[in-house]
């Protein structure tokens, strides 16, 4: 785990200068979630809207809304694929993405041209150097 200051991330991931974070499963499957301090700065969250699953959607195209006390922000997808499955906890528990940000995952997409597409995404000590520079 790197620390800048407050926030935390976890080495292993791909990150987004939106803060969205992406894993590669075993499968070829990509999980995709928030960052420590996308989840910071939207405080407490009160409300998560799930994708559909099966829906396509392109690199950059909006996963889900996140809605917090402070408002509703959308988590853009950092990778192109077809939604494979959704964390269905989230509905009932969306503080769960506050709790451990990096274990709570939003959706898990089939990606279509990961090669590529990773290629773009910081690793985590490009991601510490960018929040650095917030």
């Amino acid at each position: 785990m790197i620390e800048v200051g407050e926030y935390k991330i976890k080495e292993g991931l791909y990150y987004t200068k939106d803060h969205e974070w992406a894993q590669v499963l075993e499968d070829g499957t990509v999980l995709i979630g928030i960052s420590d301090y996308a989840q910071k700065e939207l405080g407490d969250l009160a409300y998560v809207e799930l994708p559909e699953v099966g829906k396509e959607l392109n690199k950059g195209d909006t996963l889900c809304e996140l809605e917090s006390v402070k408002a509703v922000s959308e988590v853009y997808t950092p990778v192109s694929g077809e939604v494979v499955e959704v964390n269905e906890e989230l509905e009932d528990s969306p503080e769960l993405l506050n709790e451990s940000p990096y274990e709570n995952w939003i959706a898990k997409l089939k990606p279509s041209d990961p090669d590529e597409e990773f290629k773009e995404l910081m690793d985590a000590e490009a991601y510490a150097e960018y929040l650095k520079s917030l």
